[in-house]
């Protein structure tokens, strides 16, 4: 029998990788939600510091990974990122590449 793969699952969207991000935030920094805006900031707001980020960004990875082909965050892309909306703008940008 063949290994289960994820082909099944569609495109995704922005709204996939809103919700993927926010789930992995939250997820990784123990918080609600809906604590977790477009304008929370990562480090200031929701106290994350770099090993945070690169754990959320790893997470987002292996999910994304499933989905689409050779997906992959940079860590000098990271530096730039300050909000949440950040975040998400940059992995939207990188899934339609």
């Amino acid at each position: 029998m063949p290994a289960e793969t994820h082909s099944h699952r569609g495109a995704i969207d922005t709204d996939d990788v809103r919700m993927l991000v926010i789930d992995r935030l939250a997820e990784v920094l123990g918080r609600d939600l809906d604590e977790l805006t477009m304008d929370s900031r990562l480090r200031e707001d929701l106290d994350a510091d770099d090993f945070a980020i690169i754990d959320v960004c790893d997470a987002i990875e292996e999910e994304l990974g499933e989905r689409t082909v050779s997906f992959h965050l940079e860590d000098e892309e990271l530096f730039d990122v300050i909000s949440v909306g950040d975040l998400i703008e940059i992995v939207v940008a990188k899934c339609a590449q």
